[in-house]
């Protein structure tokens, strides 16, 4: 059974293992991202963000982040399904979920920063409702890709 649950601090390795993994396989980790996945509670949490974890049976096997950059707005950000578990409809679960949870802390605007190579991640964010944009400023080499929605 998939759950898609609130962040507990013991989430924090999932979260960062689930990311990594995709990152690596990618692209290569940057200094954002370590800072990010080695302090979830500093950089998300206590600056009024959320994350939402995936569970399925019990264990993690998917992350989503909402970082706020401003009242009202939110980076959707650190979304990661487990390999094992793709293929499931976790990462439509998860932005749904994500999208609502943005809409509970008052958002009035989410964005993402992605790369043109993750074309199934754009079809999902699509999918969601996601419109190209641009003009975030981004602290990340490999996007190339910037959407946005409105709620």
């Amino acid at each position: 059974m998939i759950e898609i649950v609130n962040y507990q601090p013991d989430h924090a390795q999932a979260f960062k293992e689930l990311n990594e993994a995709w990152i690596n396989q990618y692209f290569e980790m940057e200094d954002s991202d370590r800072k990010m996945l080695g302090d979830p509670q500093g950089y998300i949490l206590d600056k009024g963000g959320a994350i939402l974890i995936a569970t399925m049976d019990g264990k993690p096997v998917g992350t989503c982040a909402l970082i706020k950059k401003e009242e009202g707005v939110f980076e959707l950000a650190k979304m990661a399904v487990s390999p094992e578990a793709q293929g499931q409809k976790i990462g439509w679960k998860m932005g749904v979920a994500t999208l609502e949870k943005a809409r509970e802390m008052r958002a009035s605007k989410v964005y993402l920063e992605t790369n043109s190579v993750l074309t199934p991640a754009i079809n999902l964010y699509k999918k969601l409702g996601f419109k190209d944009t641009e003009g975030y400023c981004s602290p990340y080499a490999r996007c190339n890709v910037q959407m946005e929605i409105t709620l």
